[in-house]
C-alpha cells in the first residue's frame, strides 16, 4: 500500500504495517488532533496523531537505511532491525487520550491497567501515561493478537515494539544484538531521543498546518550525516560533525516552536478552562482503562460531553470564548511582579486566572532530565572521536533551562478596565 502525504510525499507501507494501521486501535488516531486546542489559534491545525505516526514511520525508516547503510550490518538484520523500528513508531501514539496531553490529567491509576512489572522502572507516577496506555493497547488487547500473527514470523514481538518505546528492559531479549553489538539504545534513539524521528516528523508537519515557518530544518542534510558507532558494545546513533549546526537548527526550531506554537497563548488558555472543568465536574467525562472501552475516548467523545455540560468553562470551550489574555512575561523579563498584580487583579473583582508553562528543550539534559538519554553523539569521522552533543553544541548550556510563560488571563467582560488598571500600576511601579 502507498499513502500520500503533504510532507513526505509517498509512504509505502507493508501488508504487516497495513493489518495494525486497519486496525481500530489506529483508526481511532484519526479522531485525536495532534495539537488539541492548537486549531483555535491557527484553523490549519486540524491534523491528526494518524497522520502524525505515518509520517514519523517514513522518517524512522529514512533514518535507520541512512545508518545501517554505513554499517556491516547484513540484509537480514537490516530487514529485521528497520522492521522493528517502523512498528515502533506507527505505534507510539496509540495511546494518546483527547486533545492529545489535555486530558492526562484526568487519567485514572497506572495500576488499573494491570502493566507487567518490568514497565514499573519507567513509570511516572501513580497516575497513567499515554506511554502507560500505549503500552497495554500493544501487550494487552486485540491489537496484540493482530501483531503477534503479523509481525511474530518476523521475529518482532509486541514486547519488542513496546522496549523500544518505553526505554524499559523486557523480561525476554527483544532480538537486536548481533555479532556481540547490542542496537537496542540506537534504534531506541530513533523511536525517542534527541533526534528522533517523532520530533522529526512533528516540527515540519505542525509547522506546515499552522502556516508558521519556525519548524523547518534541514532534514536532507541531518540524516544523510547519521552513522552508527560503537560504545561498551553498545550501538549508538553519531551524526557527524559537519552537520552539527543543522542539528543546532533543529533545536532552535523545536525551542521555537513552543514559544510561538505549544504555548500559543490561546491554547494555553483553552487547556486551563479544560483543566477548570475537570476540576469542577468529575467524572462527567472519564478516562476509561479498558482498551476496548478506550476505543471510542477520543476528541469526537469529548466535544459530545463538552456541548451537552451545564459546567461554565465547558460552555465556554464549546462556544470559544476563552478568557482574554492580560498579561505574558518569561523570567527574563523584568517589571512585573505577578503576586502584586494577582492582588490588585482580586482586590479589584475581577475574575481571572494565572497559567505557567514550561516546555524543555531537551528530556534528556540537565535539571530537565526525566530519564537516561538513550544517546546522540558528535562523531569525528576523521578520528572516530565521540563527544555527547550536549557537550558539543553550547545551546544546551544557553538553553538549559525549560522554556517559561508566564500569564494572566481575565474575563472578557473585564478586560478592558482590568487592563487600564494594570497599566496604571505598572506605571507606579516604574515612577518607584
Amino acid at each position: 500500500m502507498r499513502i500520500r502525504d503533504p510532507i513526505h510525499g509517498v509512504i509505502p507501507v507493508s501488508d504487516p504495517e497495513k493489518a495494525v494501521i486497519d486496525s481500530r486501535f489506529y483508526q481511532r488516531l484519526r479522531y485525536v488532533r495532534q495539537l488539541g486546542f492548537g486549531d483555535m489559534a491557527f484553523p490549519g491545525a486540524t491534523h491528526t496523531r494518524h497522520a502524525h505516526c505515518l509520517g514519523a514511520m517514513y522518517v524512522a525508516s529514512r533514518v535507520f537505511n541512512a545508518v545501517a547503510s554505513r554499517s556491516e550490518l547484513p540484509d537480514d538484520v537490516r530487514e529485521h532491525f528497520c522492521t522493528a523500528v517502523r512498528l515502533a513508531v506507527l505505534c507510539h501514539d496509540l495511546g494518546h487520550m483527547p486533545l492529545s496531553h489535555a486530558s492526562e490529567r484526568i487519567a485514572p491509576r497506572r495500576s488499573l491497567l494491570r502493566l507487567p512489572g518490568w514497565l514499573d522502572a519507567v513509570a511516572e507516577g501513580e497516575q497513567a501515561t499515554h506511554e502507560d496506555y500505549t503500552a497495554k493497547l500493544l501487550l494487552d488487547s486485540s491489537l496484540t493478537d493482530i501483531i503477534q500473527k503479523e509481525f511474530g514470523p518476523r521475529g518482532i514481538t509486541p514486547m519488542a515494539a513496546v522496549a523500544l518505546i518505553t526505554g524499559a528492559k523486557p523480561p525476554k531479549d527483544p532480538g537486536f544484538t548481533h555479532k556481540g553489538v547490542d542496537w537496542t539504545p540506537l534504534l531506541r534513539a530513533i523511536v525517542s531521543g534527541e533526534l528522533d524521528a517523532d520530533r522529526m516528523d512533528y516540527l515540519l508537519r505542525d509547522s506546515f498546518y499552522t502556516g508558521v515557518n519556525y519548524g523547518r530544518y534541514d532534514m536532507d542534510w541531518i540524516v544523510s550525516n547519521l552513522n552508527p558507532a560503537v560504545k561498551d558494545g553498545r550501538a549508538v546513533l553519531a551524526l557527524s560533525r559537519a552537520a552539527a549546526f543543522a542539528f543546532e537548527d533543529f533545536l532552535l526550531s523545536r525551542y521555537h516552536m513552543f514559544v510561538s506554537v505549544y504555548l500559543h497563548h490561546t491554547s494555553v488558555n483553552f487547556d486551563h478552562m479544560l483543566r477548570r472543568y475537570y476540576e469542577e465536574t468529575p467524572g462527567e467525562f472519564e478516562i476509561p482503562h479498558d482498551p476496548e472501552s478506550f476505543l471510542l475516548c477520543d476528541d469526537a467523545a469529548l466535544w459530545y460531553t463538552l456541548r451537552r455540560s451545564k459546567n461554565r468553562w465547558a460552555e465556554r470551550i464549546s462556544r470559544r470564548q476563552g478568557f482574554k489574555l492580560l498579561a505574558q512575561f518569561t523570567e527574563r523579563d523584568t517589571g512585573y511582579d505577578l503576586e502584586v498584580l494577582s492582588s490588585a487583579l482580586t482586590s479589584g473583582g475581577f475574575e481571572h486566572y494565572t497559567v505557567q508553562s514550561k516546555g524543555a528543550l531537551s528530556k534528556y539534559v540537565g535539571s530537565n532530565a526525566t530519564g537516561a538519554s538513550p544517546g546522540l553523539f558528535i562523531l569525528d569521522v576523521s578520528t572516530g572521536r565521540l563527544t555527547e552533543v550536549a557537550r558539543y553544541t553550547p545551546l544546551y548550556q544557553r538553553y538549559s533551562g525549560a522554556v517559561r510563560l508566564t500569564r494572566l488571563y481575565v474575563r472578557p467582560d473585564q478586560a478592558e478596565r482590568a487592563r487600564e488598571m494594570m497599566g496604571r500600576l505598572l506605571g507606579q511601579t516604574t515612577q518607584s
